[in-house]
């Protein structure tokens, strides 16, 4: 399985860290917080990569490489104007190929990652669900018997991380698009499968929430 880090936002909630450097690369105990994501990657077996960029995109290029560092081969997907999440990943898809891939939100941090084998039948995507953090306390989706659906009152969290098969972008037009309409239509088709996460898990996108991460994976490595 093949993997791919979205990377290409701009950054602006976390002004004023990234007027000179783009988000992924904010270190986080002592490293870039995407080198957190690609050591996961490494670690469960998955040694092929695809990352978007966009703003600053030669900093992140310079500094990550060809992968070689880090146990990987990374291939890059350059982006010359903001493409949204959807239009990021169909213009991936050549170096994705036909199978289904891990895809990882570049502003998060997760202890984990779902099993490569997490996607079943004919299922288009699994994602991992976390508890609703304080800044986003009405939740995303409904998580009932293994299947992801928007009916449900009890809402979790979609953490940014899930398993995508490619034909969920079929039939899509070249070009900037969000992901999110085309999930929704596949949870109401029944075809989204998903898991509760209960780990450590933190949606990244502040400076406050950078430096409360960067105290608790201080705190714990004592």
């Amino acid at each position: 399985m093949k993997a791919m880090i979205l990377a290409a936002g701009l950054g602006k909630r976390m002004r004023p860290l990234t007027d000179h450097c783009p988000k992924p690369l904010l270190p986080v105990a002592g490293k870039p917080l995407i080198v957190h994501h690609l050591a996961r990657l490494r670690q469960a077996g998955i040694h092929e990569v695809v990352i978007n960029v966009s703003y600053r995109a030669e900093q992140i290029i310079a500094a990550l490489g060809d992968g070689d560092a880090y146990g990987l081969h990374i291939h890059w997907s350059r982006e010359t104007e903001p493409l949204e999440t959807g239009g990021g990943i169909q213009q991936a898809l050549p170096m994705l190929g036909e199978a289904p891939f891990l895809l990882i939100n570049g502003d998060v941090w997760c202890a984990a990652l779902p099993t490569q084998h997490a996607l079943q039948g004919n299922d288009l995507a699994h994602l991992m669900l976390v508890e609703n953090p304080s800044h986003h306390a009405s939740g995303d989706f409904g998580l009932a018997g293994g299947r992801v659906n928007q009916t449900s009152t009890e809402r979790l969290t979609y953490s940014g991380i899930s398993v995508i098969h490619p034909g969920l972008l079929a039939g899509q037009l070249q070009g900037a698009f969000a992901l999110a309409p085309l999930l929704r239509t596949a949870i109401d088709n029944n075809r989204v499968s998903g898991e509760h996460y209960k780990g450590h898990w933190v949606d990244v996108g502040t400076p406050e929430r950078l430096a409360a991460l960067e105290r608790q994976l201080q705190s714990e490595r004592g």
